[in-house]
């Protein structure tokens, strides 16, 4: 018989003393993203002769938009009828309930008032952020761990999780999967940008990142559990959907800024 991982965490690290509140893994971990997201962008700014200051205002930002955008994913995209029979659950503590894909669209709004406000070429800008977007979505995707969430189907692989607070079905660790490939695209990234951001247009990092983030995601998603029930009668589920116009948009992306770089090329010959 194959020993597969048991896990049973609890989600919880321990209860504030002399109070009722908990403090989570999950929110740790959320922490944990921002805070090493943080310090390897002073890095990047520093490298790139940028203000300091302007990471910090930078993750206020997007602290102000990712967090909402996700909450108001999660229902618009997986409980649109609660959304419009209590909208104002929106505004209650994320325990769970957060989108990535609203996340997403969430961050990408609030860079866009960063970069009009401070002065930033979006695309500069986005192909910086999304370097650090993948640890914090390791990071997460480790508190999902935690939190017995995001389970994965059945599977008899020798790494499979049996997460006991759910059942006692081996299973594929769909979370850890996910978070294993993010730290394999930060490490794609940061090396490109190291390398060869002198001869790479803008948008070329942020294309690769939705290409490549958003195809894995896509993939991953065969090996969950679907999250709400409506999936289960879909060819492909909510966020294999969703991660189509990502992928979609990266491609543009990446061929714009390849054409980019290239006519640049050729006024540099002509002069």
């Amino acid at each position: 018989m194959i020993p597969y991982i048991t896990w049973n965490v609890d989600p919880i690290l321990f209860t504030i003393p002399g109070t009722h509140w908990p403090l989570r893994w999950y929110g740790l971990m959320w922490v944990l993203g921002l805070v090493l997201s943080q310090q390897v962008m002073y890095y990047i700014f520093r490298q790139e002769n940028r203000p300091r200051k302007d990471v910090d205002t930078l993750t206020m930002y997007i602290l102000i938009s990712a967090i909402p955008g996700a909450r108001l994913g999660h229902f618009l995209f997986y409980e649109p009828s609660r959304f419009l029979t209590d909208p104002l659950d929106i505004v209650l503590p994320p325990y769970s309930g957060l989108a990535s894909h609203g996340g997403a669209i969430g961050v990408l709004i609030g860079l866009w008032f960063f970069c009009r406000n401070l002065h930033y070429n979006y695309l500069w800008m986005v192909d910086r952020l999304v370097i650090v977007t993948c640890i914090t979505g390791a990071c997460i995707r480790l508190g999902n761990l935690v939190n017995s969430e995001m389970i994965g189907l059945p599977s008899d692989v020798p790494w499979a999780f049996i997460f006991t607070r759910i059942d006692n079905i081996p299973r594929h660790p769909a979370q850890l999967y996910e978070a294993l490939y993010c730290i394999a695209l930060f490490a794609v990234l940061f090396y490109l940008w190291k390398t060869r951001a002198a001869h790479l247009g803008n948008g070329f990092l942020f294309g690769l990142f939705l290409i490549v983030l958003w195809t894995l995601r896509f993939v991953d998603e065969f090996f969950k559990v679907s999250q709400v029930e409506f999936e289960d009668h879909l060819v492909l589920n909510m966020g294999q959907v969703l991660s189509i116009p990502f992928i979609l948009a990266g491609m543009f992306f990446l061929f714009w800024s390849r054409r980019q770089g290239e006519r640049g090329k050729q006024e540099q010959r002509v002069l």
